[in-house]
């Protein structure tokens, strides 16, 4: 009977869903277009260079890493200087997004590595990006660059340290079952091991690489002028009678400039991605060497099984995720086209981020964690809040939190370690920045 009121709940519930679907009200089409366009943006440019690749060093690392050598760098019983150091570097090594290192992230923590170390991994990822610093301090400012460097390195290490002592029982219990494993037998030298993870890890991140603009438009002094006074690189958006709209490769923003402002623009060949998707694939005949030489089908058939498994429990959340995302909060202006809101009005978060007191900090923090940021997108985006009352502690809050955390990125990680860690994390993260932007607002900026 239970069972039958529960279903007749649904219906109704959804009944009403759809009875009152405001379809007539132009924010919610509208946030429904920026989710769609959210989703497929996401689908087409981080699903096979991010995500395809990261599934399959997940899966390499559940196949081929013991998990007696997890537990003995990276385990609740690991040296903790040794144990953050190392996931520390490996984060801020690979300059991921908060997506692509989710699977990075499931893989080692399913192999025994201790959950301080894991989430320090998790944040250091993302949050560590030294493109990302540089870019925030040519943008904002060198203060605001160097608070966000020592801020996120801090940040991975004191979240990594505050996880494991909360939840120590639970690790300490971890590393006793551990150790009652027996040492699995080695018959692959250690060194062909590291190059083979070396070479995929290659391949994560020479395909991500970012590439500068191909354009180069020579800017007179005037409209009108004879004279060039400067030049701008990036890449064309558009260009009409009217007018040339560039995305400058320094600044990541939309720059529109009367035509009779324009000297000239040219198009000049881009090297990088010629040469990346040249190492790329030089690397992928090296991988497939590997895996010919080196490995059984057996061995082959279980990785592809374990790489399958991650990509069926992460990219649905992320998907989803995204979509929920793009509908709530809108997308960032990026591949030349502008930022549009979603259900939720920018202007709001605007509002109450002015300022640099605790409810702005906190608001900031908090909107932050929700958003989703394409790699490197957040600077021009802050750029935008800054200069339409935005304070420089909020603007620090954000950084800090944004990057590392997404609501897609909330549910994959709700999936691996639980709720309640989940929370924990979250709340971490969200606190953390808080009392960041807070010092850095009122006291060093």
């Amino acid at each position: 009977m239970k069972t039958e009121l529960k279903k007749l709940a649904l219906i109704v519930a959804v009944f009403l869903a759809c009875y009152v679907l405001p379809v007539d009200w132009q924010r919610f089409n509208r946030a429904i277009d920026e989710a769609l366009w959210l989703v497929r943006w996401y689908a087409r440019e981080h699903v096979l260079l991010c995500l395809v690749p990261a599934f399959f060093i997940a899966g390499a690392i559940a196949s081929f890493i013991s998990q007696q050598s997890v537990m003995k760098y990276l385990g609740p019983n690991a040296s903790k200087p040794l144990a953050y150091g190392m996931a520390s570097i490996s984060g801020s090594v690979l300059a991921v997004c908060s997506c692509t290192v989710l699977p990075l992230f499931a893989g080692i923590y399913r192999m025994g590595a201790g959950l301080g170390a894991a989430t320090a991994f998790l944040y250091a990822g993302p949050a560590i990006n030294v493109l990302a610093i540089i870019l925030t301090a040519a943008v904002l400012g060198p203060v605001m660059g160097a608070a966000r460097a020592i801020g996120a390195v801090v940040f991975s290490v004191v979240i990594g340290l505050a996880m494991h002592l909360i939840f120590r029982k639970a690790e300490q219990a971890k590393a006793a079952s551990a150790a009652e494993m027996p040492e699995p037998q080695i018959d692959r030298p250690l060194w062909k091991h590291a190059t083979f993870f070396a070479v995929m890890v290659a391949i994560l991140v020479v395909a991500n690489w970012a590439s500068t603009g191909s354009t180069k438009a020579a800017l007179l002094c005037c409209p009108g002028g004879l004279r060039v006074d400067r030049e701008v690189r990036g890449t064309l958006v558009e260009r009409t009678d009217e007018q040339v709209v560039i995305r400058e490769d320094a600044t990541g923003e939309l720059q529109r400039f009367p035509t009779n402002q324009i000297a000239r623009v040219e198009q000049e060949p881009n090297p990088i991605d010629l040469y990346r998707w040249a190492v790329v694939a030089a690397l992928a005949v090296v991988l497939a060497a590997m895996l010919w030489r080196w490995f059984s089908r057996g061995e082959l058939g279980e990785w592809v099984g374990q790489s399958w498994g991650f990509a069926k429990q992460i990219l649905p959340l992320l998907l989803a995720g995204v979509l929920v995302a793009g509908f709530l909060l809108g997308t960032p202006a990026m591949d030349g086209r502008e930022g549009r809101p979603g259900l939720i009005p920018p202007d709001w978060v605007t509002s109450v981020v002015g300022g640099e007191g605790l409810r702005a900090n906190i608001i900031a923090s908090v909107a932050g964690a929700f958003m989703y940021f394409a790699t490197l997108t957040e600077v021009p985006i802050l750029q935008g809040l800054m200069k339409a009352g935005m304070g420089k502690g909020p603007a620090l809050a954000l950084l800090l939190a944004g990057p590392a955390l997404s609501l897609p990125n909330m549910l994959v990680i709700r999936s691996v370690m639980g709720t309640k860690k989940t929370l924990v994390y979250i709340v971490l993260v969200v606190v953390m920045a808080t009392i960041s932007g807070l010092i850095f607002g009122n006291v060093v900026a």
